[in-house]
């Protein structure tokens, strides 16, 4: 299974990417706020990816942030809910929004989603209110940092280094921030280092 791409923006369109990957070229399915995301094209882009397989397709659905992509892998378990609807909702709300109105139980904002019924809604806030609570956190993380500005490359492979370690995101996120602020090299060695001191 396909679980991250990293390779050359060739097109996009607000609900679809194709990146060229050694090549290749992967047609992938995205909500609007990954695609708002993306840099020009012709630039490299990191993409965490959900491989849907059906009987007659393999489908390939990409995400900015990790938080988004398991958002949409907890939304495509509530019955009635497939992946196009499941992108279509987080194209409607942000992650904080969306994980907000689970936790609120606010199905009406999940009914202003285009193809979001009112039983939809009462089950996605019924099935997905226990589960959306280790989001939250990184959600609001993220809320109130909204002018951060980018990670480079080689930020964003220390960050995702610190995450395979077991550090929550936002924690290591906000570690690499610390340690380039505090004047560490932008190499990925001395940077992961000072970074791990940092998150501990």
């Amino acid at each position: 299974m396909i679980a991250f791409l990293r390779g050359t923006l060739l097109e996009k369109q607000p609900n679809q990417l194709i990146v060229d990957v050694g090549g290749v070229g992967y047609d992938v399915s995205v909500p609007v706020s990954t695609f708002s995301a993306m840099p020009d094209t012709g630039r490299e882009v990191k993409l965490h990816i959900h491989t849907h397989v059906r009987e007659d397709a393999i489908c390939l659905f990409g995400f900015a942030t990790a938080e988004e992509k398991t958002l949409f892998e907890k939304l495509v378990t509530v019955s009635g809910i497939g992946p196009k609807l499941a992108v279509t909702v987080l194209s409607g709300l942000s992650v904080a929004d969306l994980v907000a109105a689970i936790r609120s139980g606010e199905a009406a904002r999940l009914v202003k989603v285009p193809g979001v019924g009112k039983k939809t809604a009462e089950r996605i806030v019924l099935e997905l209110r226990d589960k959306v609570e280790a989001l939250a956190a990184g959600a609001a993380a993220a809320a109130a940092q909204p002018a951060a500005t980018a990670l480079s490359a080689v930020e964003q492979d220390v960050v995702s280094a610190l995450v395979n370690l077991g550090c929550q995101r936002a924690a290591a996120d906000a570690a690499v921030r610390k340690a380039r602020a505090a004047g560490t090299p932008e190499e990925f060695e001395p940077l992961f280092r000072r970074s791990l001191e940092l998150v501990r």
